[in-house]
């Protein structure tokens, strides 16, 4: 498959170009028939990092730090260092990200251009709420110095604005102070939906860190089912376990997913029953980036690639609207075994294209199965819709258009920063 596809492995054009700006402080040399789009680590599941036929402006070569203030936990550096870069050299230093995704395979570029969120939305909000500043590098040739008090219209757009507001040159990050490199992690085992959000609510005022795995081909008294784990930085102590990563890789994708409905129920039923409830002192990579320990681990859903769908729904209807998107995707015999759930906080985003607001989200991944995938989400859009909630553009690659206006009401007033050499295959479907 090709090099320049997104982390879903979905079908795609190649683009017409690929060009690798060599620092921040080199102007963009742009074809002028082709539109252009800034490219990461393409670990985006869905479109947002594709631009078919276009330029991928690689940020590869972006990777450069230009300033950390060990004293307060400032970091500057540039767009293409990733967050793995980042933890590497500030963890020791006795600093962490203050908001960090799934993975650390993501460069600091991506996780701007798509505002994301941990699992600490409730006590810390959205990466943006921790970004202090950036370059923005217009296709015009100008630089534009971007921050909440300098052209805060510049900031609000390009935070979340996927990437098509121009290119991020540098940016920079307040980041968290923390004790050592450790978690302490309490796990708890819950029986239903019902049960989450009890525990959910308990948790969620003394723990920063909350997330649940749901089993979401569990049906009847079992539907909802899961494992909660919530999480704290560890305080200062002389007497922390060894600990070195495992990595693994899965060498190819074989011709057929190995996710279905059999390996989903033994794999969800083992998961549940083994869970070891309790509390324990972690190291923060199993926590925070389980699957960072399987290299291309996207690759078990075969040739044909996989779906995220994954979606937030307000707190009004957000325990009607769960349990409905359980239900239907239970009964459609299809699945996830990484299924999460957890809720976000109030703080209000700072990005016109935003993802995370107030209420709960869920994720699942699906092995594209065609036409009988696609009409489960339309089903599963139905229950977003109805409940006014959103699907994240950074996990789609087939939203239409009138649900993406309807999830991001300020969509049109967005459009009037894209640059007008950007674009991507996403915002040619949303926006046709």
């Amino acid at each position: 498959m090709s090099a320049w596809q997104s982390w879903g492995r979905l079908a795609a054009r190649d683009p017409a170009r690929v060009a690798k700006p060599q620092s921040a402080h080199e102007a963009l040399a742009l074809p002028p028939e082709l539109p252009a789009l800034p490219f990461g680590r393409g670990r985006s599941y869905g479109d947002v990092c594709l631009n078919g036929g276009g330029v991928l402006l690689h940020t590869a070569r972006l990777d450069r730090f230009i300033a950390f203030d060990r004293a307060t936990g400032v970091l500057r550096c540039e767009s293409g260092v990733t967050l793995r870069d980042i933890l590497d050299l500030v963890v020791p230093q006795g600093w962490f990200l203050a908001v960090t995704p799934g993975t650390r395979e993501v460069t600091v570029g991506g996780a701007i251009a798509n505002d994301v969120h941990g699992k600490n939305h409730h006590a810390a909000g959205s990466f943006g709420h921790h970004l202090r500043a950036f370059e923005l590098l217009r296709s015009s040739g100008e630089r534009l110095l971007c921050s909440p008090g300098s052209n805060p219209e510049w900031f609000a757009a390009t935070l979340g604005g996927l990437g098509l507001t121009g290119l991020i040159t540098w940016a920079e990050l307040q980041l968290a102070p923390v004790g050592n490199a450790f978690l302490q992690v309490r796990t708890r085992r819950f029986r239903d939906l019902d049960a989450f959000w009890d525990l959910n609510a308990a948790m969620e005022p003394r723990w920063p860190y909350t997330v649940a795995w749901i089993d979401c081909v569990a049906s009847g008294a079992a539907q909802g089912r899961g494992v909660f784990m919530a999480a704290r930085h560890a305080a200062s102590r002389a007497d922390l376990p060894a600990w070195r990563e495992r990595r693994r890789t899965v060498p190819f994708a074989p011709p057929f997913s190995l996710v279905n409905a059999l390996s989903l129920r033994a794999f969800n039923g083992l998961y549940w029953h083994r869970a070891r409830e309790g509390d324990a002192l972690q190291h923060y990579v199993p926590y925070f980036y389980p699957l960072d320990a399987l290299g291309h681990w996207n690759r078990i859903y075969g040739r044909r690639g996989f779906y995220q769908y994954q979606c937030v729904v307000p707190p009004g209807c957000m325990r009607e609207a769960m349990g409905e998107l359980l239900r239907r995707i239970a009964r459609s015999g299809q699945g996830s075994f990484l299924a999460v759930l957890k809720t976000f906080g109030d703080l209000p985003s700072r990005g016109l294209l935003s993802f995370a607001r107030p209420g709960a989200t869920l994720a699942l991944d699906f092995p594209n199965r065609g036409p009988v995938t696609l009409r489960l989400f339309e089903q599963l859009d139905a229950v977003v819709r109805e409940a006014g909630g959103a699907i994240y553009p950074a996990k789609d690659a087939r939203m239409p258009a009138s649900m993406f206006q309807l999830g991001y009401p300020r969509a049109q007033e967005f459009s009037r920063f894209v640059d007008p050499r950007f674009g991507s295959d996403f915002w040619r479907r949303v926006s046709a």
